[in-house]
């Protein structure tokens, strides 16, 4: 068990990428492509505490704005206890932080933020 409490500068600018893009795809109400986005930022920042939270605002933000109660109820948790299972080393790793996933469940992270992640750490 590996505990990280900075994010490394260059692991900070793919995840500001990411949350950046999500932004802007929220803007033109492309939904789909700002959650995409969201879901990257969560797996770049999930073993950073204050980024792993950050995100999981971000989430929530996102579901108050589309109005989905699911998504909603689903954050509060993940934003209470995110960055305190990021600082204590115990997250399930590939985890895209929506509701729609069992918040215990590691998955496969992509090979392309694999490689930014392995690059960048």
């Amino acid at each position: 068990m590996k505990i990280y409490l900075k994010m490394p500068n260059a692991l900070t600018e793919h995840y500001h990428t990411e949350l950046t893009a999500a932004k802007n795809a929220l803007s033109k109400k492309d939904l789909i492509k700002s959650w995409h986005h969201l879901e990257r930022a969560h797996i770049l920042g999930q073993p950073y505490p204050i980024e792993h939270t950050a995100v999981h605002w971000k989430m929530l933000h996102f579901g108050l704005k589309i109005k989905d109660t699911k998504e909603i109820i689903g954050q509060i948790p993940r934003l209470l206890f995110g960055g305190i299972k990021s600082f204590v080393g115990k997250i399930p790793m590939g985890n895209t932080g929506g509701a729609n996933v069992n918040a215990l469940k590691s998955m496969k992270i992509p090979e392309e933020l694999q490689h930014i992640i392995d690059q960048n750490r």
